[in-house]
């Protein structure tokens, strides 16, 4: 590995002003790595103002050179419903500055940030770095795994690349989609959190969360498709679809998203899915869109993947999450 050019230095996050060079190299990394992400300084200001689980100015970390940001990474952390602490991250490096040792410095402070987060939750059953992979970012995945990391999961991205020729599922008898209104915003958010409590990797979601998802860029009701239950009021399925118009006009395509997919226990095996995925095409079609994406846990138990298979999404990207156990010191 080369040691960081001398023309590089380090240091913490120092406020807004950052953002336009920190939107700068991440979409340029993005774009080197075929992630299919795309950010813009709105987008990044109004996260940055929203978190709750990590604070910018100590757990951000940016190699600066010259006028331009190299990289940078951030931490964040969360709880798993089994109690298992976890450790997020985030890191890019611009093109132009890799292969020079900077990535593999940033993600020295990282861990090393992350270690001092998890001296406060001594007291979880276990500890682990958590990082996400898309498909093109071979040069971070091989980073990782020198670093000691493994693959956990595989998700899957799917695709489906017309809107045309969508099937018709009917919805089963008893259920209606009902136009969504502001008193159903709870039910919405409590039932998928329902949904999602037995699936691998779920953390409870608090209050904090709920009001972030309200000012979310996903938070498009007037695209949702909400099945109720006519004999108890219940949300007994719902996809919340969304259009990402910012990155639709970057890549010059018209893309919607058949997202947050869930059905209560009680009311599965009974294509609720099925039918609320077709409204969502639809719906999608209706709005100008010519094609749909979702992202699917490889080992989905529920047999989501056929479904989708089902309405026409193929498999196009196959992603990673890689944990490395991460031991406190002093710990017995």
């Amino acid at each position: 590995m080369q040691s960081p050019q001398p023309c590089v230095r380090f240091r913490a996050f120092a406020g807004p002003e950052d953002f336009e060079a920190m939107v700068a190299c991440a979409n340029a990394s993005f774009a080197a790595d075929d992630t299919g992400f795309f950010r813009t300084v709105d987008e990044v200001a109004r996260d940055y103002a929203s978190f709750t689980d990590c604070v910018p100015q100590r757990d951000v970390w940016i190699a600066e050179a010259g006028a331009e940001i190299a990289g940078y990474v951030r931490a964040w952390q969360w709880t798993q419903a089994d109690g298992v602490q976890l450790y997020g991250q985030l890191g890019v490096v611009a093109p132009p500055w890799r292969r020079r040792g900077i990535g593999a410095a940033l993600h020295s402070w990282l861990e090393s940030r992350q270690r001092e987060m998890a001296a406060f939750h001594r007291s979880a059953p276990r500890h682990a770095h958590h990082a996400f992979v898309t498909e093109g970012e071979t040069a971070r995945a091989a980073l990782l795994e020198k670093a000691g990391y493994r693959r956990e999961r595989y998700f899957f991205t799917m695709m489906r690349p017309t809107l045309d020729d969508v099937a018709d599922f009917s919805m089963p008898p008893g259920l209606e989609v009902r136009p969504v209104q502001p008193d159903h915003f709870r039910p919405i958010w409590d039932a998928h959190q329902r949904a999602f409590r037995t699936h691998w990797g779920f953390s409870p979601s608090g209050e904090a969360d709920f009001r972030r998802w309200q000012v979310s860029q996903v938070f498009q009701p007037h695209l949702w498709q909400i099945a109720w239950d006519v004999r108890t009021g219940e949300v007994a399925g719902q996809v919340r679809t969304y259009i990402d118009e910012v990155w639709n006009t970057a890549n010059g395509r018209k893309r919607g998203w058949t997202e947050f997919i869930s059905v209560g226990e009680r009311w599965r095996g009974q294509g609720v899915a099925r039918a609320l995925i077709s409204l969502s095409l639809r719906a999608q079609k209706a709005a100008g869109m010519e094609e749909s994406g979702l992202g699917v846990d490889s080992q989905n138990l529920d047999g989501a993947n056929r479904v989708y298979e089902e309405c026409g999404f193929i498999v196009t990207r196959r992603n990673c999450v890689f944990r490395k156990p991460l031991e406190l010191d002093g710990a017995s």
